[in-house]
C-alpha cells in the first residue's frame, strides 16, 4: 500500500468527512503509539449520610439524570478545578 500525504489537517478532515477515500492511506501506522485507555473504570464504594443522598436525588431529578451521573459529574468538575489551582 502506498502512503499518500494529505496537504494539511483541514484536507485530512475533509477526506475523512467525505468518506470517499480510505484515510489509512494517509496514516503512518508504523509510528503509531498505543496508549492505555483513560476511561477504564474501577468500582468504588462510598457511604453517604442520608441528607447527602437526598440532595443527590434532588439534583438528579432536577437534571433528569441518575444519582450516579450526578456524582460523576460533580467529582469530575471538582477534580478539574483542583488541577487548575
Amino acid at each position: 500500500m502506498m502512503k499518500k500525504q494529505a496537504a494539511n489537517a483541514e484536507e485530512f478532515d475533509r477526506i475523512f468527512d467525505e468518506g470517499k477515500e480510505d484515510i489509512l492511506d494517509y496514516l503512518d501506522l508504523d509510528a503509531a503509539v498505543v496508549r492505555p485507555p483513560m476511561n477504564e473504570t474501577r468500582r468504588v464504594n462510598v457511604d453517604f449520610p442520608e441528607w447527602m443522598v437526598q440532595g443527590l436525588d434532588a439534583a438528579a431529578s432536577r437534571l433528569a439524570i441518575n444519582r450516579q451521573a450526578v456524582i460523576k459529574i460533580w467529582i469530575a468538575d471538582r477534580l478539574k478545578q483542583e488541577n487548575l489551582a
